[in-house]
């Protein structure tokens, strides 16, 4: 591995563990209604949001109902932003970001989710201003594994492919940056630790293992 100039962050499940904290907002939710969903059942929604597969509608079909998603969804959320708001950033993700910022080193986002969800969060947490652009969803981009989302935070940053290094947690993430011709390091979570990692070019246990990966590249 060698210094990038710039690097590319996924949200989800990079920056902060949101994605365990939806998992289990279904999980309680699935539960309440005598089912269960297991994160193999739920691995299409990682790194992609709800656009290759819909667990509300599998919850429905399994149950036979139809929800007020309107009551439902509200709920579901109010406790996994509860959860997030204690658990704050990954291990290692200031430490990161500082070290990038005393090393000149461009920085954005890139995800699947919606704006207000990933700004949103980047704002509470402090560190929205750390980042050159932030690109997402409702901007109008397709979800990975489409690579338009990372393609746009590489013009973004003035920047040519192999000079840039993408951080994702998903394996459609990898895909994605794969198919943008941009290096990239997956490093697992207990959400994507079974997934299929093949396609990036580099693979970290944490960020602080990667922070040090790229402090012996200098």
């Amino acid at each position: 591995m060698r210094k990038p100039r710039g690097i590319i962050f996924d949200f989800d499940g990079v920056l902060v563990d949101t994605e365990w904290a939806i998992y289990q907002s279904w999980v309680h939710l699935y539960a309440r209604e005598g089912q269960e969903i297991s994160i193999a059942t739920y691995s299409p929604c990682l790194g992609a949001g709800y656009s290759h597969w819909d667990p509300a509608a599998h919850l429905e079909k399994l149950t036979g109902k139809t929800y007020d998603w309107d009551v439902e969804t509200p709920a579901r959320q109010s406790m996994l932003e509860a959860d997030l708001e204690r658990m704050g950033l990954m291990p290692g993700a200031l430490e990161l970001l500082d070290w990038c910022q005393t090393q000149g080193i461009a920085l954005t986002v890139a995800s699947s989710s919606s704006r207000r969800w990933v700004q949103g969060w980047l704002e509470k947490l402090g560190i929205y201003a750390r980042f050159a652009g932030v690109f997402t969803r409702t901007d109008g981009y397709p979800v990975k594994p489409d690579p338009a989302l990372f393609l746009a935070a590489q013009r973004c940053m003035g920047l040519n492919r192999e000079e840039c290094l993408i951080i994702e947690d998903s394996e459609n993430g990898t895909i994605a940056a794969r198919n943008a011709g941009i290096p990239c390091v997956a490093i697992p979570n207990r959400m994507t630790a079974g997934c299929d990692f093949s396609r990036a070019a580099f693979r970290a246990d944490s960020l602080a293992a990667l922070l040090e990966s790229l402090k012996s590249a200098c």
